[in-house]
């Protein structure tokens, strides 16, 4: 059978990373197995949709990589695939359980309803519309066709489901059996009174009527499987299978993450920038680093191996893999992954990711660029790193690690500057390496302490790329100028 997998958010808001994760999971999912990955809107809370965020959704997906075969933009033969767009087609599908007597019109109002939860809770109970209240209170179930006809054209009403007594048993592939008592289930609401179909039937309808196999969501719709099986049955539908995947959690502490969380952290928690949020891609992390760091957020390819492109992870990918725990988001490990991604870049795709971190050294190393970004892209978690990665080439530093000149001191930094300034003026930069290890003989120090002492003269700090390389950039002139530069601060700083 063909898979056919769908990922369904609600536009009411910017999609979260755990709703890219969902859709992440559902396409690897499908794709491994050679199906059809479709996008659906579930968008009929109309109180709680958000303009623009329909648009957000497929633009995170497609940033992500995550290609969709069908759906709003890309049609369909089992469209719309908005659900704002369907209401003929709950319409037609909420009469059907009606005429069977499997779902009915109820007409209470809040006031009545309101009260009765009122007494139950006086009574340490919590109210349910359910077989044992349903025959007492103001529904279809007990009046004549006629005088139904006749009420729901001028009064306002809700749709309910009929659950009847017994047990309801779900597969899922992950959790195993899932087993509800229905006495512990009231009679949901499938059509509000707006005249929208609530998530629940919508859901089913959609699923049903889109072909779908397999239903892959998060945990957090657990609790409503026992719900959505029963209206599969109300209508004799085959039910597809369905996999809940865990949480991502908090960095620290218990729950899910949050929005806050992100907030305190000082990371993203969305795909792209939203109003005043900015989002992963403009923080200057990769597409692909982003796919893989979510793909391990509860699953494993079951070795030790953690970077993976798009296209292994479609190969690789299956529910055995994945985990029923939460798993906790690690910003620094998000970081890590990415930075192993920037590593495998090429500058031409480097420049057309991120042009504008590419224009000022153009300015000054037009000849030069690539080879500098092959110096540096071991070193970007982000790519605002380059700025700063380059940032030696472009200035003179304007500050020197102290501590580590203190600790030089024994050996004489400005005789040993000046040795490295004769090598160069003679020698040219060409075999510097082997040249200042000569040195190091010669005056018997350490080699380690002859190149921090140089590194210190070109960069400021001890980090930074490999500074032999990086004088061959700045060229010989330049070179000995810093080496110069940092002599007189010394001797400027002699106490």
């Amino acid at each position: 059978m063909l898979e056919r997998v769908r990922f369904a958010p609600s536009p009411t808001g910017p999609l979260h990373i755990g709703g890219l994760r969902t859709a992440l999971f559902n396409f690897l999912y499908t794709k491994n197995k050679k199906g059809v990955f479709i996008l659906r809107l579930e968008d009929t809370d109309r109180s709680r949709f958000v303009k623009n965020s329909d648009t957000y959704i497929e633009e995170a997906l497609a940033w992500a990589g995550i290609c969709v075969d069908e759906g709003p933009s890309e049609g369909g033969k089992y469209g719309p695939y908005r659900q704002s767009e369907r209401l003929n087609i709950y319409n037609e599908k909420i009469k059907i359980l009606i005429d069977s007597r499997k779902a009915y019109y109820a007409f209470d109002s809040n006031e009545k309803l309101n009260d009765l939860r009122k007494k139950e809770e006086k009574k340490g109970l919590v109210f349910k519309y359910d077989s044992s209240v349903r025959n007492s209170l103001d529904n279809s179930l007990s009046m004549d066709v006629d005088i139904v006809k006749e009420r729901i054209k001028r009064e306002s009403y809700v749709v309910r489901l009929k659950i009847d007594a017994g047990v309801t048993t779900v597969e899922d592939l992950l959790r195993g059996r899932v087993s509800v008592d229905n006495g512990v289930l009231d009679d949901k609401i499938l059509v509000k009174a707006d005249g929208f179909p609530t998530y629940h039937f919508a859901n089913v309808v959609d699923d049903y009527l889109m072909k779908i196999t397999t239903v892959i969501r998060g945990e957090e719709w657990l609790p409503s499987l026992a719900i959505h099986s029963l209206i599969y049955d109300s209508f004799d539908w085959e039910i597809p299978k369905f996999i809940h995947l865990p949480l991502i959690l908090k960095p620290a502490g218990k729950g899910k993450l949050s929005k806050r969380d992100g907030a305190i952290g000082g990371f993203p928690v969305f795909p792209l920038s939203w109003e005043k949020e900015i989002g992963f891609k403009e923080m200057g992390f990769l597409n692909s680093g982003v796919i893989n760091y979510l793909a391990l957020l509860g699953w494993s390819p079951g070795n030790e191996e953690e970077i993976f492109s798009l296209r292994n992870l479609v190969k690789l990918f299956c529910v055995k893999g994945v985990h029923k725990g939460g798993a906790k988001f690690d910003f620094k490990k998000a970081k890590w992954i990415n930075q192993q991604h920037m590593s495998k870049l090429e500058f031409s795709e480097f420049e057309a990711l991120f042009p504008k971190e590419v224009v000022r050294l153009k300015k000054q190393y037009p000849s030069k660029t690539e080879e500098i970004f092959l110096l540096v892209r071991e070193r970007l978690k982000l790519s605002g790193d380059f700025e700063k990665e380059i940032k030696f080439l472009l200035e003179d530093p304007k500050n020197y690690d102290q501590k580590t000149l203190n600790k030089q001191s024994k050996h004489s930094p400005i005789n040993l500057l000046e040795e490295i300034e004769v090598i160069i003026d003679k020698k040219g930069l060409k075999g510097l390496k082997e040249n200042l290890s000569d040195l190091t003989k010669n005056k018997q120090i350490n080699f380690g302490s002859i190149m921090q002492i140089f590194r210190i003269a070109l960069i400021g700090e001890l980090t930074g790329p490999d500074i032999i390389s990086a004088s061959t950039i700045l060229k010989k002139s330049l070179t000995l100028k810093r080496i110069s530069k940092l002599k007189n601060h010394l001797k400027n700083n002699l106490t």
